[in-house]
C-alpha cells in the first residue's frame, strides 16, 4: 500500500470546540481549551503517523469580524488553512444556527476538496434535535459528509479517522514520522500559561495578554523558566497581579503542574508581568510577538 499524507485542517465559529477536537484526534494536548471564545490564536500543527499513514492537522483561530490588527492576523491563518486543506474539517455545535461568519462559510461552500461537517456536543442536544442539525447543516452544505461527534467524550470520532483515511492522497511524509508538531516546546509553554490566564481572569483582561518565554534553561535536575506576561493597560497588571501578588502566583502555580509533566521535568517557573502599550493593533508589535 502506497504511503498516504494530507493536510487537514479545522475551521469554526469560535467555541464550537475546535481545539478540544484537535487534541482528540492527535491523542496531546497541543492546543488550550478553555470555555471563552477566541482562545486559540495561531495555527497550530498536530501530527499524527503510522506505518502507512500521515496526517497534519491544524487548529485555527475562531472565525471572527476583526476588531482588531490581531483578529486580521488570527483570520489569516484560518483562510490560509482553508486554501491549502486536502480535507477540511468544518466543526460547528449543536448550539450554533448559523456561521457568524458568512464569507467564510461561502467559501467553504464552493471547495472542491473533501469537506466533513463535523456537529460537536451532540451529548447536550435530545435525538430530535440531531436529526435536525443534521438536515440543516447537509442543506447548507450538500457535498459535505456530515457527521455528530462529542469531542469532549470522544463520540464519533472514530468514523471521522475512518473519512479521513479515505480521503488522504498519496505522498511521502511532510513531517519526521516522529515529529508531533512544528512548534518548540517555549510556544507550548506559553501556551499553558495563557490558558490559565483565561480561566481566572475575567473580562477583556486575558484577551488583551500575550506570554513570552524569556529564559528556559534545562539543568540536570530542574528545568528553569522566566515567562513575561505582557498587557495593554496598568490596570491590567494589576488585575494580574492580584491583590499580594496572588493571582499571579496562582497562575504561575497551576501552569507549573501542568508543565511539569508536559516536559517531563520538575519546573522552576518565574513570572512577570509588563505593559505594552495597545500592542494588539500594531502590526509591528504583532510580528514581534509572533503573529
Amino acid at each position: 500500500m502506497a504511503h498516504k499524507s494530507g493536510f487537514v485542517n479545522i475551521v469554526g465559529s469560535p467555541n464550537v470546540g475546535k481545539s478540544t477536537l484537535m487534541n482528540r484526534l492527535v491523542g496531546e494536548k497541543l492546543s488550550i481549551v478553555t470555555s471563552k471564545a477566541q482562545t486559540t490564536r495561531h495555527r497550530i500543527l498536530g501530527i499524527v503517523n503510522d506505518a502507512e499513514h500521515q496526517v497534519v492537522f491544524s487548529d485555527t483561530p475562531g472565525v471572527v469580524n476583526s476588531a482588531y490588527k490581531l483578529h486580521e492576523n488570527m483570520m489569516d491563518y484560518v483562510n490560509s488553512s482553508i486554501q491549502d486543506a486536502d480535507v477540511l474539517l468544518f466543526v460547528t455545535d449543536s448550539r450554533e444556527t448559523e456561521m457568524n461568519h458568512k464569507e467564510t462559510l461561502q467559501r467553504i461552500q464552493k471547495l472542491e476538496i473533501p469537506v466533513l461537517c463535523l456537529i460537536n456536543k451532540m451529548d447536550l442536544s435530545d435525538q430530535n434535535k440531531v436529526g435536525e442539525k443534521l438536515d440543516y447543516w447537509q442543506s447548507r452544505l450538500p457535498n459535505a459528509r456530515v457527521f455528530p461527534i462529542s469531542a469532549l467524550h470522544g463520540f464519533g470520532v472514530e468514523g471521522v479517522w475512518e473519512e479521513i483515511r479515505t480521503h488522504l492522497p498519496e505522498s511521502p511524509p511532510y513531517f519526521d514520522k516522529d515529529a508531533m508538531t512544528d512548534r518548540p516546546m517555549r510556544f507550548f509553554i506559553s501556551e499553558i500559561i495563557r490558558e490559565k490566564i483565561f480561566i481566572h481572569c475575567q473580562k477583556e483582561v486575558p484577551y488583551a495578554c500575550q506570554v513570552e518565554i524569556e529564559e528556559y534553561i534545562e539543568e540536570e535536575d530542574i528545568t528553569r523558566i522566566r515567562a513575561l506576561i505582557i498587557v495593554e493597560r496598568n490596570s491590567q497588571k494589576g488585575i494580574i497581579i492580584g491583590k499580594g501578588g496572588e493571582m499571579l502566583k496562582r497562575i504561575g502555580r497551576e501552569a507549573r503542574k501542568e508543565i511539569e509533566p508536559f516536559i517531563d521535568s520538575k519546573v522552576y517557573l518565574e513570572t512577570f508581568v509588563k505593559v505594552d502599550k495597545d500592542w494588539r493593533g500594531s502590526e509591528q508589535k504583532l510580528k514581534k510577538y509572533g503573529y
